[in-house]
């Protein structure tokens, strides 16, 4: 199932998304990143993923902004927001919004991949 999954990481700290694409394409994963909300819309109205990895706090458009252009122009299938430990209750926002699932930073590839697998069978 994971050799055709397709997932958008988002996030504007280089270092996450090139570390989670690292671990995410070493499991079979077919892997693209955005460094904003802007250049996500932008490869979102291109290609189709599966899943997009969605970065709460970013400059210019964050992530509920992209999860709302997301949910109301059917751009994804599924959507996991990343947010820190402060921002429990916009993680929760964001359910309510059409995000499939939330994991708060830090965490481990472990939890994500679980967490990748439980969204793509709902």
């Amino acid at each position: 199932m994971w050799d055709k999954t397709k997932i958008l990481i988002v996030d504007d700290e280089e270092t996450l998304r090139l570390l989670l694409r690292h671990e995410l394409e070493q499991c079979g994963f077919d892997i693209d990143e955005a460094e904003s909300g802007e250049i996500a819309i932008e490869k979102l109205q291109k290609n189709h993923f599966n899943v997009v990895l969605l970065d709460i706090r970013m400059p210019g458009m964050d992530g509920m902004e992209v999860l709302r252009n997301v949910r109301q122009n059917n751009l994804a299938d599924k959507v996991i927001m990343l947010t820190g430990v402060d921002e429990m209750k916009i993680a929760r926002d964001s359910l309510t919004l059409g995000a499939n699932d939330f994991l708060t930073k830090p965490y481990d590839i472990k939890t994500l991949l679980a967490c990748i697998n439980r969204v793509l069978k709902e």
